[in-house]
């Protein structure tokens, strides 16, 4: 649980992450995947505040949807926890947008980035 004042907070540098370690300016894309946990609603607002357009995806998604919503997109950034990284792994070497990856959660995996160590 967060308050309204540590929302704030933590969206000013959710957005510094976004624009700094990602690298993502004003109207680049995030694709989202993740299942419903309170980061989904920060990564929101830190997009808002940085003017980069979040597109939000279940945990339901398959690695062909996955794949369709990066190319039709052109995201430059990908979101997603632990358990759904290998599928978004076995996607990526088509997608030719991509910059960075972020990982949600407590867990690391090679060549993505740490969302709670980057806050």
């Amino acid at each position: 649980k967060w308050s309204f004042e540590e929302l704030g907070s933590l969206s000013r540098k959710a957005a510094n992450v976004l624009s700094e370690a990602c690298g993502l300016q004003r109207g680049d894309r995030v694709v989202a995947v993740l299942p419903r946990v309170p980061e989904w609603w920060l990564l929101n607002v830190a997009c808002m505040r940085a003017g980069i357009v979040f597109m939000p995806g279940t945990s339901q998604l398959t690695a062909k949807d996955i794949s369709y919503r990066l190319q039709a997109s052109k995201a430059k950034c990908i979101v997603t926890d632990d358990t759904l990284a290998p599928a978004v792994e076995s996607v990526l070497p088509g997608s030719q947008f991509l910059k960075s990856k972020l990982l949600v959660g407590q867990g690391s995996r090679d060549g993505w980035l740490n969302l709670k160590e980057l806050l």
